[in-house]
């Protein structure tokens, strides 16, 4: 498969490093790839361009930036690059604040998501919310003593799902499909959370389990 990873920061060159590990062909797409060559250099199959470039690489893509520019990014990739194509949502809507006895602020309200709005704003995309509530340490072949960790995925698109879902899965994950886009009002606030042990004990080397 041909992946175009949107981001050049430790949640894109994680997933990147994880698809070029199951051998898939993989561009990154940066404002900078001066900053990403020696990156790309240790990893065979890996290939680094703009938003751009990536967009128009990637048979799915993966957009992991901060939230506060992921519009920007994804004008920058093309509305017709991304268009029809499963858009692997990382991103969180957390805020330029500092935070609070270790809770993080959004910039979102309570009643709508950063992906929901994401989706409103390139209805063409296939969004599917993957890969925010877990750290980039474990977001490939994660191991915990627990087992597999939970993957939640939301999205309005049942192909982009399945596809996200075998991602999610060849890297590790039990995946649980938490239905249309408007899940991810529920999904996103769990980076705050995850959030918390990090500030507090510095301990970010954790994941969600769903039991049943």
């Amino acid at each position: 498969m041909k992946v175009g990873i949107l981001g050049s920061g430790d949640v894109g060159k994680a997933l990147a490093a994880g698809f070029v590990k199951y051998k898939h062909e993989v561009t990154m797409g940066t404002r900078d790839a001066a900053k990403l060559s020696a990156f790309a250099k240790k990893h065979s199959g890996m290939h680094v361009g703009s938003f751009a470039d990536a967009a128009k690489f990637g048979e799915v893509l993966v957009l992991a930036v901060k939230g506060d520019v992921a519009a920007a990014v994804l004008e920058a990739a093309g509305p017709g690059s991304i268009a029809r194509k499963t858009v692997l949502d990382a991103t969180n809507p957390i805020a330029a604040r500092e935070p609070k006895d270790g809770v993080i602020y959004s910039f979102t309200a309570s009643d709508e998501s950063l992906m929901m709005k994401l989706q409103r704003q390139f209805p063409e995309a296939r969004f599917v919310k993957a890969f925010s509530c877990v750290g980039s340490a474990s977001m490939v072949d994660p191991k915990f003593k627990g087992g597999k960790p939970t993957m939640f995925i939301a999205g309005n698109h049942a192909d982009a799902k399945k596809t996200a879902t075998a991602i999610c899965e060849q890297f590790g994950f039990e995946v649980e499909d938490m239905g249309t886009a408007e899940a991810a009002r529920a999904i996103e606030p769990l980076a705050v959370l995850w959030c918390i042990p990090g500030f507090r004990s510095n301990d970010w080397v954790h994941a969600f389990k769903l039991l049943r």
